[in-house]
This record gives C-alpha cells, sequence and structure tokens, in this order.
C-alpha cells in the first residue's frame, strides 16, 4: 500500500508548496488534493494552472493521489431543488476535467444526502428518492469518466445514505461500469459499524482509502483523533485490506485539533506518518 496525506491534514495559512514539502519531509509519497472555491485546483482553475500544480507536486518529489472535495456538503446532489443538483452536477464534471488535468485517475464523490446532521436547517430528503437521483447524478457523469480514465470513487460519508456495506456495493454495482468504485473511509464507519466488515464486503471495488481514527463515546464530530488514539481495529483494518488485495493509495484525512496543534502544525503531520508506518506493518 501507499501512503499519502490530505491536503486537509495541515493547520494554518500554510501554502501548497510548503504543504507539499512538509508530507514529502515527514515521510509521504503522496498527496491527496481537493476541488475547492478558492484553493490551488478550483472551480475556475484553467488546464495551465492545474498543469502548475502537477509540476509542483512533482518537483517537491510527491505524486499527486486522488482529488477530494468538500463542495458537495453546498450542494446536495439528492436535493429537491433542480438548480442544487445542477450545481452538484458541474462540481462533479469539474472534478473529472480537474482530475484529468491533474494526472490522477480517481477522485471522491458525495453522490448526495438524505441529512447532514452537523450543517444546521439542511435540506431532509426522501430515501428513495436519494436514491433515485444518485443514481441519476452518477450516470450521467459516467460518459465523461469513462473517456477521461477517471474513476468516480463515492465515499461512505455522514450523510444518513449508503449507511452500510451492502447497500453500498449493490449501489456501485448497479452501474455496471468499472469506473464507479469506493473511497473507502475507515473512521466514518465507527459511528454504527466496523470498518473490516465494510472492507471485506466491498473488495476490489475499493479504489482509494482514508485513514482516520475514531472515539465512539464521543458520538459526533467532534470523536474524530489521531491515528491509533481511537476504536478502530487497526490489525482487523489491515488483516482485510490485505485479504481482499488492496495494494493502492490510502491517504490520512486528519482533522486537526487545534488545541493541541495550534502551536506546532507540523507535528501532527510526523505523527500520521509514523502511526501509519505503525499500521502497515501490522
Amino acid at each position: 500500500m501507499k501512503k499519502s496525506i490530505s491536503i486537509w491534514s495541515f493547520y494554518g495559512n500554510w501554502n501548497l508548496e510548503q504543504k507539499l514539502r512538509l508530507a514529502k519531509e515527514a515521510g509521504f509519497t503522496g498527496f491527496e488534493i481537493d476541488l475547492s472555491e478558492d484553493g490551488p485546483a478550483n472551480l475556475k482553475s484553467t488546464a495551465e494552472e492545474l498543469k502548475a500544480v502537477r509540476v509542483l507536486a512533482d518537483k517537491c518529489g510527491l505524486l499527486l493521489s486522488g482529488l477530494a472535495t468538500g463542495l458537495y456538503w453546498g450542494a446536495n446532489a439528492c436535493s429537491a431543488d433542480a438548480s442544487v443538483r445542477e450545481k452538484a452536477a458541474a462540481i462533479l464534471q469539474k472534478q473529472i476535467a480537474s482530475a484529468s488535468a491533474l494526472g490522477i485517475d480517481a477522485i471522491l464523490v458525495v453522490p448526495g444526502a438524505v441529512g447532514v446532521d452537523f450543517i444546521p436547517g439542511g435540506e431532509i430528503v426522501p430515501y428513495h428518492l436519494a436514491y433515485e437521483r444518485a443514481q441519476a447524478f452518477i450516470k450521467a457523469a459516467l460518459p465523461a469518466a469513462e473517456k477521461a480514465g477517471v474513476t468516480l470513487c463515492v465515499e461512505n460519508v455522514w450523510n444518513k445514505f449508503l449507511v452500510s456495506p451492502l447497500e453500498m456495493k449493490a449501489f456501485i454495482d448497479s452501474f455496471g461500469s468499472e469506473r464507479v468504485g469506493s473511497y473507502f473511509d475507515v473512521g466514518n464507519t465507527l459511528a454504527a459499524g466496523y470498518p473490516e466488515h465494510w472492507i471485506a464486503v466491498l473488495g476490489n471495488r475499493i479504489k482509494r482509502v482514508h485513514f482516520k481514527d475514531y472515539r465512539r463515546a464521543v458520538g459526533t464530530v467532534d470523536g474524530f483523533c489521531d491515528l491509533l488514539s481511537g476504536d478502530v481495529n487497526w490489525p482487523g483494518v489491515m488483516s482485510q485490506l490485505k485479504t481482499v488485495g488492496y495494494k493502492g493509495w490510502v491517504a490520512a484525512e486528519m482533522i486537526p485539533p487545534v488545541p493541541f496543534y495550534k502551536h506546532c502544525p507540523e507535528v501532527l503531520v510526523h505523527n500520521t506518518s509514523r502511526a501509519m508506518d505503525a499500521i502497515f506493518k501490522l
């Protein structure tokens, strides 16, 4: 397996080159970038600007391992509002084009939400309608993804949707395309399940992996914590990943705990790298 780190794992106002150089210094070989409103890869980025990002990563000695985005939290692909669904569709098309320009073959996709507790006043969508709209959302983007050689990887997130590994498997298989897979997040399963069970069910549908840890007793998004300090059964996770033959990118997606790292944010990156080395040896 190959070790990467998400751009979201860096606390403070560091520029992209500083983040890349720190990741390399800490021992990572990959870097997961995101599509954002105003970051180095954004909705208005040109092909030339994205090429410059790729060149910078090469210069820093890192490979771009994946393309995530948080933009779907403001654009629910399952919304009853057609204009919101169109916004989500535009984000997905931009992700596909950006990934192609960046030399990335897999992107993180949130195909919609039934409800999101951490978005106050967020829309609640009837489950059966969410499923139908999510399928339409992915299906509409498949031609572009297949042409670009980019896999649409559905992530298990806290969206009250695709809440079991069996359901996620069925959703992915419903498209009958190798260009739809799973962006499996270990920590996100802990609130209601076990990551090793998800891995066993999803098998070779898993195209990318996120490492996070989580403390069940907290029960909210504040329960995410440093790797090896939560309730993830890491030996079970590694055993199952090896059993299903996963050898791809594993990106640490840390939510920086500000009180502990605000004075020395680089420590989180180095600690995460060491923790991943230990986990990989299990």
